[in-house]
């Protein structure tokens, strides 16, 4: 027993390993090793970058809703526009189809009336300001109406419908000035017949005003700046200082 206890006594003395074993500070063997992680300051937590994610994604939402809306309403409102051009297209292509005939017996007056239609329909720089297509189809048309050509007339006034592409917003505000004025030249036509120059003076007023009320496209040609220059006349008055003036000049002198 005194060996033994002797012997433990040396081991405990002449190992250094026992206090390293036996230390209550450092984990054991059969424990394991569990490192300390220390946060980096840099590093958000994980909640925080769940809000910031979740709100970024939120108003990235809205932002995407925004912008399809405004795409919509903008859709909508050009669609609100451009749909009811083809209506009335459509009714004076209808109003415009004219019995056989009906032009070359109109009488004297209505003829000279016509004519004044015709010129306001296609006078001037048509092609520019209408476009080639729209154009051409009022030149033409012009040309039936001067030579009291009834069936020219029907056949160039069923293409009417057709020029629903053509019009530009650059060409709109042209065209329906150019309509306006024809149909007021058919509503001083008065009544004849079944009515049928009012019902053209009515559809073309309708359009020309529709078309009419279009933007207008500015040209980029830069404004004109005035110079307004002020000029004062002293005719007929001599200054005051004159006789001053004179008197300093010969002291002076």
């Amino acid at each position: 027993m005194r060996l033994s206890s002797l012997s433990v006594h040396s081991f405990a003395v002449t190992s250094p390993m026992a206090s390293l074993i036996l230390s209550p500070s450092l984990p054991t063997s059969c424990s394991p090793a569990i490192p300390t992680i220390t946060p980096s300051p840099r590093r958000a937590p994980s909640s925080f970058l769940f809000i910031s994610s979740g709100r970024h994604a939120v108003a990235g939402a809205r932002l995407l809703a925004t912008t399809f809306a405004l795409v919509e309403s903008n859709t909508s409102s050009s669609r609100d526009e451009e749909e009811p051009i083809l209506p009335l297209l459509q009714e004076l292509s209808d109003c415009l189809y004219l019995p056989l005939d009906f032009l070359s017996k109109l009488p004297g007056d209505l003829r000279l009336d016509l004519n004044d239609a015709a010129f306001d329909l296609a006078n001037g720089p048509v092609l520019d300001e209408c476009g080639k297509e729209v154009g051409d189809l009022f030149l033409n048309l012009s040309r039936a109406w001067e030579q009291a050509d009834t069936m020219t007339s029907n056949s160039i006034a069923s293409k009417l419908p057709s020029l629903h592409g053509y019009l530009t917003s650059d060409v709109k505000p042209a065209i329906g000035k150019r309509l306006l004025s024809v149909g007021r030249r058919f509503e001083a036509m008065g009544q004849y017949e079944q009515g049928e120059l009012q019902r053209i003076s009515r559809a073309m007023i309708k359009i020309g005003k529709f078309l009419s009320t279009g933007p207008v496209i500015q040209t980029e040609k830069s404004p004109k700046k005035e110079t307004k220059i002020f000029k004062i006349s002293f005719v007929g008055a001599k200054p005051r200082h004159t006789k001053r003036y004179r008197k300093l000049v010969s002291v002076c002198e």
